[in-house]
């Protein structure tokens, strides 16, 4: 359905990727995976045709719709909900826009009856069952939005992002284009996703950090590394697999190479001055003229080093809210909610957006008033704290490790350390804060609460922005950690990786406290995924 031959593209003098060469089929589910930078958005936006290529062919098959996600949020701010999912069928929204102006004239002339025979045909082509209304609501219904006629100005980022992944699966395109449909879905709407693209029969190239996702949906990985996109068959965790076999084959290649080459350099030196032996030390300087050894590659992928430590053991009195009570307007949050954190827990927390997952965390931080009840903090208790919008505090001129320095933290060796083990080297220390990707915001962020050595973590959506990679070793530090943490999270295999405790709200004060990994929670809940 979708053939690319020769594809090379640079930025300047940056090779991206060189004479890619693949054939994306119907019925197959495309997971985009790289490290930041290696070019995952910028292939993307080639495939959809948002950029010119350096070089080689894009081929599509005739007749196919595409649709790609959008990502300008704000430019549909004077549309209800539905119009800007019914937009999506740009087509169909023109038919039925013209339809309505026209059936408001005065008087029915015979154009105008003309007219509106011929939208009639083409609403009835773009939509035979004439259901389009109730396919948008039971999209947008799926996603948490009821209020269909509401205006897009009206409603938080958040949703509006929903409202874009629903205007591009409205039209069911054929191929489709998707850069992270996950962000800002909360763990229900993923599941919905999940469910809506596997039964998705066209072709689909998705990029996503969410690496249960991507289990569940993909049928093939491209994988954007060595200046090359390569094909694998299979989910996530099938690609993680054979690409380290692949990986150690070359390594043991190369090896076997490099000890032949050893072995012919011994034999030539030891014999190319013998007469009888001539030959044959001959003979070997052919093969080694002949012997190819292959440079390893380098991976763009780097593993940061996630380490959280103490400056002191925490205590046994760590958290405890008392008859709690919180609300906005009359949006209840917290009712009458008692809650003691014990030594040991690691508490995910979980629910759909809105529920006041940032509110509990700004309360428990003193950042936010409750309206009633009372916090307790025990004495031995140091806080860290991950906020949901730290890359909009991360702001200004000052260089990486001038921002880390504070009073407690002076050492400029230890600060460097720190950033090293966060993937910035020494030259990327020396940018201004403000410069800063989302991604690097939140690896400078963690950078932070490794030197605050805090005894328990409070993380909001520390996730958010950062790569696969930097997922599973903030999943294994918490793991590791020797404290206590809270963290907020739509990201199933993080919480999996360390949370012992659920904390489920459920909206309208409701509150499920369980005591259990996430998946002996989704058991005793019957939260069926498929």
């Amino acid at each position: 359905m979708v053939e690319i031959k020769g594809l090379t593209h640079r930025f300047g003098s940056q090779l991206l990727f060189e004479d890619v060469n693949l054939k994306l089929n119907s019925h197959n589910r495309y997971g985009l995976i790289g490290a930041n930078g290696a070019g995952k958005s910028t292939f993307l936006k080639i495939l959809s045709g948002q950029i010119e290529h350096t070089s080689g062919d894009i081929i599509i098959e005739s007749n196919k719709k595409i649709g790609v996600l959008g990502q300008d949020q704000f430019a549909f701010e004077n549309f209800t909900l539905k119009d800007a999912v019914l937009w999506g069928n740009k087509r169909l929204y023109d038919a039925i826009k013209e339809k309505e102006k026209l059936y408001l004239s005065e008087e029915f002339t015979d154009e105008i009856n003309e007219r509106l025979s011929e939208l009639e045909i083409i609403t009835a082509e773009e939509d035979p069952t004439y259901e389009y209304e109730t396919r948008i609501e039971k999209i947008l219904s799926s996603l948490g939005l009821h209020e269909y006629d509401k205006l897009m100005s009206q409603i938080e980022s958040s949703d509006k992002v929903k409202v874009l992944l629903a205007q591009v699966l409205f039209p069911k395109p054929d191929i489709l284009f998707l850069d992270e449909p996950t962000n800002n879905l909360d763990i229900d709407a993923i599941a919905w996703l999940e469910r809506e693209l596997i039964n998705h029969e066209g072709t689909l190239v998705v990029i996503s950090h969410d690496r249960h996702f991507l289990n569940r949906v993909c049928t093939h990985i491209l994988d954007v590394d060595f200046k090359q996109i390569r094909e694998f068959s299979g989910n996530y965790d099938d690609w993680y697999i054979a690409a380290n076999l692949v990986a150690k084959q070359a390594e043991m290649e190369r090896d076997k190479k490099l000890k032949e080459r050893e072995e012919l350099e011994k034999f030539i030196a030891r014999f190319s001055a013998n007469a009888s032996k001539a030959k044959q030390a001959t003979s070997r300087a052919k093969q080694l003229e002949k012997l190819q050894i292959n440079e390893i590659k380098i991976s763009s992928r780097r593993d940061p080093s996630i380490l959280f430590r103490t400056n002191r053991e925490i205590g046994n009195e760590l958290i405890e809210l008392t008859a709690i009570n919180k609300k906005f307007d009359d949006n209840v949050i917290l009712d009458n909610f008692n809650f003691k954190m014990n030594k040991g827990d690691k508490i995910a927390i979980i629910g759909t957006n809105g529920v006041g997952k940032s509110t509990l965390c700004k309360i428990l931080m003193s950042e936010l008033e409750a309206d009633s009840g009372k916090v307790h903090i025990g004495a031995t208790i140091e806080l860290g704290y991950f906020a949901q919008d730290s890359s909009n505090k991360i702001t200004g001129t000052l260089k990486l490790y001038e921002w880390l320095q504070d009073s407690k933290n002076k050492d400029l060796d230890e600060i460097r350390k720190c950033l090293g083990r966060m993937l910035f080297s020494g030259a990327e220390q020396e940018k201004e804060v403000g410069s800063l990707s989302g991604g690097e915001k939140h690896r400078l962020m963690l950078s932070k609460l490794m030197l605050q050595r805090a005894n328990l973590l409070i993380l909001d959506e520390p996730n958010n922005h950062l790569d696969l990679e930097a997922i599973i070793a903030l999943g294994e530090a918490l793991y590791n950690f020797s404290g206590s943490c809270i963290c907020v999270s739509h990201d199933r295999e993080l919480i999996d990786a360390f949370a012992n405790r659920i904390l489920h709200l459920k909206g309208n004060g409701e509150i499920i406290d369980f005591k259990g990994s996430y998946e002996e929670y989704r058991t005793t809940y019957a939260m069926d995924e498929k």
